[in-house]
């Protein structure tokens, strides 16, 4: 026992840091996450004394922890089993490929990064680019909704920035759950995303497995009261119109409820933009009838760059205004039962039918539509006549005037148009330009079902 034992000193420093990882894994590690973990506990306690909907013990959950539960649940467990019969492969194979879709589908949701870092950055960020306005809202109707009853808001996608605005301006009531397409699977990005609470979506997968694991994980969401944030219509708008709903998330959240389940409680959400920073990118993919972007990084870069040149130079004007409203809550189980035999089909329509009825009306759509309906150059007083015989019309939309003065509206929707060379004015007539033509619809057909005609080519 008392014999000297010679060794290299290389063996010496690595037996001396295994017994460190040893001590640290054993010891210190699971000290310090307890000691992280009651301090995140105890400031998601301060923080749910202000929100009108606390955050989920669901939410909160550890991500591995999530992971398990998930690929050990009996409807998934089922699913590993026929894709194994189906594809001739040993479960245990199915079993490795269910778990790789429920990492990559459950997020790791953060409360220090959503309120404390993304709300920041998005309300600084909203009012940086846009005038932001909140349209129609009904604080009475929102705040009578069951607080047991899990939240969802449905929103049309005009832009990526529809994440932002929403997030920002659904702060005070909870923490969102969005549902994100394949664009945002893209390191760095993706961490910061799930810390925020948002799961991915492979949105053309047809892989029945991945579908399974996907719906399961959307359900226990669901059942867990988690307040989430889905676009029925399942991708940006490439006409700028609204788009049929797609009912896959809808079909998720929906199918599969026990009768002693929570109430689900959709709120319809409307944004509408003087402009769309993707615009010229959505027309272009409308146009060869894919929805493949091609936006190049090159592109984005010169805009931010020449944003901050402009900036700089004290040059700079935000973009035109940015609105929301917020439509009347809508309970499945009050629609189950007004609708009976109604199936998610037609619960997609009445959502969309709702969000429809909620877009805002904002100045730039509205210029536009009136020189496209017009067909020919335009001076300023017949511009301003064309827009007010159209405002006639809209007695139940949330129409924003600024500063409540129409001939003031016109001059900030023409004022836009002429900043992008979109509109030109010549010896008092104003004129579109031909290639811009199409960019004019996209904005039009914003507001175009408002007036009942939507399916008219020109807005």
């Amino acid at each position: 026992m008392g014999k000297m034992v010679e060794m290299p000193l290389w063996a010496l420093i690595l037996l001396v840091a295994f017994a460190a990882v040893t001590f640290a894994s054993h010891f210190l590690f699971p000290s310090v996450r307890w000691f992280f973990r009651r301090r995140m506990e105890r400031a998601v306690a301060k923080l749910n004394e202000r929100l009108e909907r606390p955050i989920e013990p669901f939410k909160l959950a550890r991500r591995y922890d999530m992971i398990q539960r998930l690929i050990y649940d009996p409807e998934v467990s089922r699913a590993i089993a026929d894709h194994a019969q189906a594809e001739g492969i040993p479960e245990n194979v199915a079993f490795e490929k269910a778990r790789r879709y429920a990492r990559e589908i459950v997020p790791g949701f953060s409360a220090t990064a959503y309120f404390g870092f993304a709300i920041r950055i998005a309300k600084w960020l909203s009012r940086s680019l846009y005038r932001v306005r909140l349209g129609h809202f009904d604080q009475a109707a929102l705040a009578k909704v069951d607080r047991n009853a899990t939240v969802v808001f449905v929103m049309n996608h005009r832009s990526n920035m529809d994440y932002v605005l929403v997030t920002w301006l659904a702060a005070e009531r909870s923490a969102l759950s969005y549902a994100v397409g394949e664009w945002a699977r893209v390191w760095p990005l993706s961490r910061l995303i799930k810390s925020m609470g948002a799961y991915f979506i492979r949105r053309k997968s047809r892989n029945e497995l991945y579908r399974r694991v996907l719906s399961r994980y959307v359900r226990m969401a669901t059942d867990g009261g988690v307040a989430q944030a889905v676009f029925p219509e399942g991708g940006l708008s490439l006409d700028g119109g609204l788009a049929p709903p797609r009912l896959g998330i809808l079909k998720y959240i929906v199918e599969g409820r026990g009768d002693d389940a929570r109430d689900v409680v959709f709120v319809p959400v409307a944004l509408n933009y003087d402009r769309v920073f993707e615009d010229r990118i959505l027309v272009a993919a409308g146009q060869r009838g894919d929805r493949r972007f091609r936006a190049r990084i090159s592109v984005v870069a010169r805009f931010i760059m020449h944003q901050l040149w402009l900036w700089l130079r004290r040059r700079y004007h935000r973009h035109g205004y940015a609105a929301v409203s917020f439509g009347a809550p809508v309970s499945l189980t009050e629609f189950e039962r007004s609708h009976p035999g109604g199936d998610v089909e037609g619960l997609g329509a009445f959502l969309m039918e709702r969000i429809g009825q909620a877009v805002p009306v904002l100045p730039v759509p509205l210029v536009a539509r009136a020189l496209l309906k017009a067909g020919a150059p335009l001076s300023r007083a017949d511009l301003e006549r064309h827009v007010s015989a159209m405002l006639e019309g809209l007695t139940q939309a949330h129409v924003h005037l600024p500063r409540d003065d129409l001939a003031y509206t016109v001059e900030v929707g023409l004022r836009n148009l002429t900043l992008r060379k979109m509109v030109v004015e010549t010896d008092g007539q104003i004129s579109i330009m031909p290639e811009d033509e199409p960019l004019l619809t996209f904005y039009a057909r914003s507001i175009a079902h408002l007036f009942c005609d939507c399916s008219t080519d020109r807005g």
